[in-house]
């Protein structure tokens, strides 16, 4: 399965989805291996078989074979911190704020590519799963590192339309499903 595929499988009313698939697809601000490594870790965050099929059948041949590992471990490693720091954030005590988190992050400090690329494809899949904590830990690392607002909010875009492709092709899904149900009935 191809992008093409992917935006053909989307219906007529997700057209802008189907656009900026395309238009990001060739995202300028962003490097060859920092696009294709923010798409292959948010089409693994967003969880939906056709989306991670069609995206990483596209974007892991334009990555070496350890930037699609360090993309992967970034949607591996996010699926769990995002989890555990959204929710030091949110508990009401302030206990867990200053609680280690025991949690074993290695892929965090030797990623196996540049760790700004890292950061940048962690930063993206925070962005799908809504962990604050994250987004403020990984924005400010690269933008330390010198990455504009502009690189970091493009890699932000491509997390929204590979989320909202995602959520579309599971929604079209369960309405098939009911209509099947329907007319079974």
């Amino acid at each position: 399965m191809s992008l093409d595929t992917l935006k053909d499988r989307l219906p007529e009313f997700a057209k802008d989805l189907k656009l900026n698939l395309g238009s990001l697809a060739a995202e300028p601000s962003l490097n060859p291996q920092q696009r294709a490594g923010v798409f292959v870790a948010c089409a693994l965050a967003a969880r939906n078989e056709v989306t991670s099929k069609a995206l990483l059948a596209e974007f892991a041949p334009q990555l070496v074979p350890e930037a699609l590992t360090a993309a992967k471990a970034a949607a591996a490693i996010m699926a769990m911190n995002n989890i555990y720091y959204r929710f030091t954030h949110l508990a009401s005590s302030p206990d867990y704020k200053t609680m280690p988190a025991k949690l074993r992050m290695n892929v965090i400090g030797k990623p196996g590519v540049d760790k700004v690329d890292f950061e940048l494809w962690c930063l993206a899949v925070s962005a799908i799963n809504g962990c604050g904590v994250c987004i403020d830990s990984h924005e400010k690392i690269l933008r330390e590192a010198g990455m504009t607002a502009e690189q970091i909010q493009a890699a932000v875009r491509i997390a929204a339309v590979v989320h909202a492709v995602a959520a579309t092709l599971e929604g079209e899904a369960h309405t098939a499903d009911l209509a099947a149900m329907t007319l079974v009935a």
